[in-house]
């Protein structure tokens, strides 16, 4: 910890509020914001308190911007990591039983503001009640997940030891309530890739697998794991940005002996395989989705897997038809119609150069508001970009006067080169 000498008066204040709270378990939630650490894309830390097999934990939860990381602390621990939060950010609120605290950095000056809670006995009431709720929902969840277990052969084992390194599962293979939604999550990824696999022609050789964006790993290990356990023995390269977790999932990796998954530190512009069967991108950002739908494309991947987020290149470029004008003048109406504009184009170009396509709900949306996936399986007998798809493709564009898509651009570059190379 920092020593007390180099804390504000505020600061020391606000970390012996957070002490107390913690210590009477009057914490409800405890916020960092405008973090001015070393940690990339990083933007707010939720923390609170919850319960674990043996003991309370602090559960923190770093939010990035294309995802969200979760950590366990336990209370000896705590006051640690939470006065290195205070110093790498310029706000932190905390919220209690019976207060509000709020701290505010500046260059000239610290300030903090401390209010009461309005109807403290009520608040207190309504915490532990939506505490309570919250974990008969978390407790339901896994009593489903369980219950479909039995019900049917799971694609992934709980008892796999990955599981216990990442914080899905606890030292006695169960899983951690919390995890609940993302355990569902990680099985539906598996068995759409599972259905996938058996619609293609595999290698001879080791499949090659590349997933970019692979954040802290949950679904690069599962896959990984699942591909062993079909007696494969599959190359897994994860493709991320953050160096922190990229260690981390090397560290994960070596105990859990899995000899062929690396981590590379990187994004789809630096990171470049001579060869993949198998191309995913879950949540990468705009145009990355493109350039990572393009590496597929260009490598003549058996599967190619997205999950789109942030589309931003389409939206400045639309102008709305004269019928739809009334429609798209609310903000919400034309990101939705951007987004699928995009998505629809770059399912078409998958289309057109050669793969059976189908975008669909990857999960539903109370797991996650980035649900949809772009599934493309490559076609046996493909020789030329499909004309008439093409022209699809061209009459949406003209239609929404849209001059530019990103994925379009790369594979026209890519088809010419391809002409140019015959001609020579």
């Amino acid at each position: 910890m920092l020593p007390a000498a180099s804390l504000s008066l505020q600061e020391q204040q606000f970390l012996t509020a957070v002490e107390q709270a913690i210590a009477s378990h009057a914490l409800q939630r405890l916020i960092f914001s405008q973090y001015q650490g070393e940690l990339q894309h990083l933007e707010k830390i939720s923390l609170r308190l919850m319960q674990g097999q043996e003991q309370v934990l602090l559960n923190c939860v770093y939010k990035y911007k294309t995802q969200d990381v979760t950590q366990n602390y336990a209370l000896d621990q705590a006051m640690t990591e939470i006065q290195t939060l205070l110093s790498q950010c310029k706000q932190a609120n905390l919220l209690t039983t019976t207060e509000e605290l709020q701290l505010k950095k500046t260059k000239k000056k610290v300030m903090l503001a401390r209010s009461k809670t309005a109807a403290t006995a009520q608040a207190k009431h309504a915490a532990e009640a939506l505490t309570a709720s919250q974990a008969t929902q978390d407790l339901a969840a896994v009593n489903t997940l369980q219950s479909h277990d039995r019900e049917k052969k799971r694609l992934l084992d709980q008892s796999s030891p990955y599981l216990q390194h990442l914080g899905i599962c606890d030292p006695q293979a169960q899983l951690i309530p919390s995890m609940a939604r993302k355990w569902k999550q990680i099985n539906k990824f598996v068995e759409i890739f599972s259905n996938a696999l058996g619609q293609i022609e595999q290698p001879e050789r080791d499949l090659q697998v590349v997933d970019f964006g692979s954040g802290k790993g949950y679904l690069t290990f599962a896959l990984y794991d699942y591909l062993l356990k079909q007696q494969q023995t599959p190359q897994v390269t994860g493709v991320e940005l953050n160096p922190n977790m990229v260690q981390f999932c090397q560290d994960v990796a070596a105990k859990s002996q899995f000899e062929q998954l690396a981590f590379f530190q990187g994004d789809v512009r630096s990171y470049q395989p001579e060869h993949t069967d198998v191309m995913i991108a879950l949540h990468a950002c705009d145009i990355a989705t493109d350039f990572a739908i393009h590496t597929g494309i260009r490598l003549n991947a058996s599967i190619i897997m997205c999950a789109p987020c942030c589309h931003k290149e389409l939206r400045p470029q639309m102008q709305s038809p004269a019928l739809l004008k009334p429609m798209l003048q609310f903000g919400i109406h034309a990101g939705q119609q951007a987004e699928m504009l995009t998505d629809t184009i770059r399912a078409l170009l998958l289309k057109a150069y050669g793969y059976d396509t189908k975008v669909f709900e990857f999960v539903a949306l109370e797991h996650t508001s980035k649900n949809k996936m772009i599934l493309a399986t490559k076609r046996k007998h493909y020789t030329s970009p499909d004309a008439e798809v093409l022209a699809q493709i061209q009459a949406l564009k003209q239609h929404y006067a849209i001059e530019k898509h990103s994925l379009e651009l790369l594979l026209n570059d890519q088809w010419q080169q391809h002409d140019l190379g015959k001609k020579c």
